[in-house]
C-alpha cells in the first residue's frame, strides 16, 4: 500500500510540475476549451488527481451563500447595463448584438441559452479562464504585485480571443474589459463563486435585452 502511496504522490507532483506530464495535462487541459465546458471539466479533474488544493483555483467557501448570491447578481446585471450604456458605445460598437440577434423573441431557444449561459460561461469560463489559469500562471511568475497584473493581462486576452469566432471584434472589445474587471476581483480576493454568479448575471442579462428587444434603447441610454 505504501508503494500505491508513494506512485500517486509522484503522479500529483508531476502533474503540478512543468516537466512533460504537466505541460502534458495544461496541452490536453487548453484543448478543451474548443468544446466548453470540457475545458473547466478537465482542470477540476487536475485538481483532484494533482491535488492541488481547491482554495488555489478560488473554490473557497463563502462566509455567506446569500450575501454572495446577491452581490454576484447585483454586480453582474449593473456591470452588463453600464458596459451596454457606456463603455460598448464609447468602442464604437453597434447597438445591437448581430452574433444573438436572432434570440428576440426567440421563446424556443432560451431553454438552451439558460443552459450555456449558466454552466457553460458562469462555471466554465471562471474555473478555466480565471481559476485554473491564475493558478498556472501563478506558479509560473510567483505572487508578486507585477505578476499579478501580467496573469490578468494574460487571461483577458485569451479570454477575449475566445470570443471572436462566435461574436467578432465587439465580442472581443466586451471580453476584453470584461475580462480585466473580473481577473482583477480574482486577483484581489482569490474567490471565485461571486464572479460565477456575476458572469451569469451578466450574460443573463444580455439575453434578456436581445429577447425584449431593447438593446437599441439601453445602448442609446446616455449616447444618443
Amino acid at each position: 500500500m505504501s508503494t500505491d502511496l508513494s506512485s500517486s504522490d509522484r503522479l500529483a507532483a508531476k502533474l503540478r510540475g512543468f516537466g512533460p506530464l504537466g505541460i502534458l495535462a495544461i496541452v490536453v487541459i487548453l484543448a478543451g476549451a474548443f468544446v466548453p465546458p470540457l475545458g473547466a471539466i478537465l482542470a477540476l479533474v487536475w485538481v483532484w488527481l494533482s491535488r492541488t488544493p481547491w482554495r488555489e483555483i478560488g473554490y473557497v467557501r463563502p462566509q455567506s451563500w446569500t450575501r454572495t448570491l446577491i452581490v454576484g447578481i447585483v454586480f453582474g446585471v449593473a456591470f452588463k447595463f453600464l458596459m451596454k450604456a457606456a463603455v460598448m458605445p464609447l468602442l464604437g460598437a453597434p447597438p445591437i448584438n448581430q452574433a444573438y440577434h436572432f434570440l428576440a423573441g426567440n421563446t424556443a431557444a432560451i431553454p438552451g441559452m439558460l443552459v450555456v449561459l449558466i454552466f457553460n460561461a458562469g462555471f466554465g469560463e471562471e474555473t478555466y479562464f480565471r481559476g485554473w489559469m491564475f493558478e498556472r500562471l501563478g506558479k509560473l511568475f510567483g505572487p508578486g504585485v507585477w505578476a499579478k497584473i501580467f496573469m490578468v493581462l494574460i487571461t483577458s486576452a485569451l479570454f477575449s480571443a475566445a470570443h471572436y469566432p462566435s461574436q467578432g471584434l465587439p465580442g472581443v472589445e466586451q471580453a476584453i474589459v470584461t475580462g480585466l474587471v473580473f481577473g482583477t476581483i480574482f486577483a484581489v480576493t482569490g474567490r471565485i463563486f461571486m464572479l460565477m454568479i456575476a458572469h451569469a448575471a451578466f450574460d443573463l442579462t444580455a439575453l434578456a435585452m436581445i429577447y425584449w428587444d431593447f438593446e437599441m434603447t439601453v445602448a442609446h441610454f446616455i449616447f444618443k
